[in-house]
C-alpha cells in the first residue's frame, strides 16, 4: 500500500507540474507502465533539471515504476495454481538496467563508463506524507544498485552529444514492397488487438530470414503490421517455410516477453512421465495429409529426437534418438488422431504437440508412425518415390500469371507430382494478453485466474482443400459405381 502511494504521488506531482524542458532524443513510453506513460505524456519527454548540489544541469530519466514481469507471468498462467498473482519486475531493476531500457539508444560500454566514472546520480523518493512526496538530494548511484518506485536517474548532458545515432534493437529496417505486396500481407491478418497479431501464413513463405530466403515474415512485419504501433511485431514462436496456418506474432517487447514464456513452458511443462494440464496453457492443432494409415486411430507420441549432420556438414536433419541419452536430445510429445482414412492410400490425422520441437511432426509422423507426410521430401523421400498421382478428373485450375513474392499458390495437391507441403496449423487457443496486461497496469496484485482464452482457426490452404476435395469425390464415385 506504501509504494502504491508513493506511485500515486509521483504521478500527481507530474501531472501538476509545468512542462519542462523538451530533449531532442527517443520517446521512452513504449518502455513504460501505463503510470509511467501518463506521467511522461505529461512531460513531453525528458527533463533538463537545476539541482541544489550540482551548479551543473542533467538529463532526468522518467520516475522508475515496475514494469511486467513477462517471464514470471507467463510461467503463472501455465502452473497448476487455483490463485494466479500477477508479478512485477521491480524489486531487482538495477540503475543500469532502468537506463538502457528508458535509453535505448546509448551504448551498454557508454553506459557502464559512466558509472565506472562516477556520473550517474540517483534522486530517491525517501517517504510520502499525505500527497507531498519528499525527495532526497542528488547521490551518486553505482550500476547494481536497485531502485525503488519513483526514483529518478539524472545523466550528464555530455550523453546527448557523445553518443552516436542507433537505430533501437527493435526496430528492423524496412522492407520495401509495392502496394500490392503490401495488401497481400495485410489480408492474412486474422486478427488484431493492442499486444498481439495472428497471421494465416501461406505455404512457401519464410517466418525468419537466413541463407538463400529473399523475404520473410518477420522482414514485412516492420513494413506492413506495424499499424498504429511505433513498435515492430516480434516472433514468438515458428513455422516452418512450407508448413500453412496461424502465426501469432507481439506488438509489444511486455507481449513478446509473455508469449515467449508460454511457449516455452508449454514444452518444459510436457516431459515423459507426464504432461500438465492446465486450462490457462497454450493449445495448438494442425492437420496433416499422410502417406498410408496408422496402426492405432489414436494414441501419444513420446519419442526424443536430435539433430544430425549429414553431406558432410553441408545440412542436416532431426531423427528419433531411441537411446535418449545424448546431451544434445530434446523430448518431444505429439497427440494424433486419424480423422478419415481414403482407400487410395492417404489419410487426415489430428495433430497436437505437446512440446515444441524442431520439424517435431514431421518426425514423428515419418519415422514413429510410418506415415510421413505429403509434401516432405525431407522425411519421406522414399514414399514419395513410389506414389503415383491421384488422376482429376476435374479441369486442373489455371495458374495465375504472378503471386505475390514469387510464391507457387496454385496446385500442389495430390493430383501433383511434386504436391506442397499438406501440414497447417489449423487451431491455436492462447490467453488473451492483451486483458492480462490491461489488468496488470492497474495492480500488479491482480488476480489474472480469470483471464480468458482466443481462440483463432485458420482455413486450409488451397493445395490443401484440392486434395481434401479430390479424395472425397474420389470416395464417393467408388460409392456411386458399388
Amino acid at each position: 500500500m506504501a509504494k502504491w502511494r508513493l506511485a500515486t504521488a509521483t504521478l500527481r506531482r507530474h501531472l501538476q507540474s509545468q512542462s519542462p524542458t523538451i530533449s531532442s532524443f527517443k520517446d521512452p513510453t513504449k518502455y513504460l507502465s501505463l503510470a509511467a506513460v501518463a506521467a511522461v505524456h505529461q512531460c513531453r519527454g525528458y527533463s533538463t533539471a537545476q539541482t541544489d548540489d550540482s551548479s551543473g544541469k542533467w538529463v532526468t530519466l522518467p520516475s522508475f515504476y515496475p514494469t511486467v514481469n513477462g517471464t514470471a507471468v507467463g510461467k503463472e498462467l501455465t502452473s497448476d495454481g487455483d490463485s494466479i498473482k500477477g508479478s512485477t519486475d521491480g524489486s531487482n531493476t538495477t540503475a543500469l538496467r532502468w537506463i538502457l531500457r528508458c535509453r535505448p539508444d546509448l551504448p551498454r560500454t557508454l553506459v557502464q563508463k559512466l558509472f565506472r566514472l562516477r556520473q550517474v546520480r540517483r534522486e530517491m523518493s525517501v517517504s510520502c506524507d499525505g500527497d507531498e512526496l519528499q525527495r532526497s538530494k542528488l547521490k551518486r548511484v553505482a550500476a547494481k544498485e536497485s531502485l525503488n518506485v519513483g526514483d529518478r536517474i539524472f545523466l550528464p548532458l555530455s550523453v546527448d552529444n557523445g553518443a552516436p545515432p542507433q537505430q533501437p534493437a527493435d526496430k528492423k529496417e524496412s522492407f520495401r514492397c509495392s502496394e500490392e505486396e503490401r495488401k497481400f500481407v495485410c489480408s492474412l491478418v486474422l486478427y488484431k488487438d493492442p499486444s498481439i497479431i495472428v497471421l494465416n501464413k501461406p505455404h512457401g513463405m519464410a517466418v525468419q530470414g537466413g541463407t538463400g530466403i529473399k523475404t520473410s515474415i518477420d522482414e514485412l512485419a516492420a513494413t506492413c503490421l506495424t499499424f498504429d504501433k511505433s513498435e515492430t511485431p516480434r516472433l514468438v514462436h515458428r513455422l516452418d517455410r512450407d508448413c500453412s496456418g496461424l502465426l501469432v506474432l507481439a506488438r509489444t517487447q511486455t507481449a513478446a516477453t509473455v508469449l515467449h514464456s508460454i511457449f516455452r513452458e508449454k514444452t518444459t511443462g510436457a516431459s515423459a512421465y507426464g504432461v500438465k494440464k492446465n486450462i490457462k496453457s497454450l493449445k495448438r492443432k494442425y492437420i496433416a495429409l499422410v502417406i498410408g494409415c496408422p496402426r492405432r486411430k489414436k494414441g501419444q507420441i513420446s519419442a526424443p529426437l536430435r539433430k544430425v549432420v549429414v553431406d558432410d556438414g553441408k545440412s542436416d536433419r532431426i531423427t528419433v534418438d531411441d537411446n535418449g541419452e545424448l546431451v544434445s536430445t530434446q523430448h518431444a510429445i505429439t497427440e494424433y488422431r486419424v480423422i478419415e482414412s481414403s482407400p487410395h492410400g492417404y489419410t487426415w490425422l489430428e495433430l497436437r504437440p505437446l512440446t515444441g520441437r524442431k520439424h517435431q511432426l514431421r518426425v514423428h509422423c515419418a519415422e514413429v508412425l510410418g506415415t510421413p507426410i505429403v509434401g516432405d521430401y525431407k522425411y519421406g523421400w522414399q514414399a514419395h518415390k513410389t506414389r503415383e498421382p491421384l488422376v482429376s478428373s476435374e479441369n486442373t485450375p489455371t495458374k495465375q500469371s504472378s503471386s505475390p513474392f514469387g510464391l507457387d499458390l496454385d496446385g500442389g495437391d495430390v493430383s501433383s507430382k511434386q504436391p506442397h507441403l499438406h501440414l497447417h496449423s489449423k487451431q491455436i487457443d492462447l490467453p488473451n494478453i492483451s486483458q492480462l496486461l490491461e489488468k496488470m497496469e492497474v495492480s500488479s496484485d491482480s488476480d489474472i485466474s480469470d483471464i480468458g482464452s482466443l481462440k483463432f482457426d485458420a482455413p486450409l490452404p488451397s493445395h490443401m482443400q484440392l486434395s481434401f476435395n479430390l479424395l472425397k469425390s474420389k470416395v464417393d464415385e467408388t460409392c456411386d459405381k458399388n
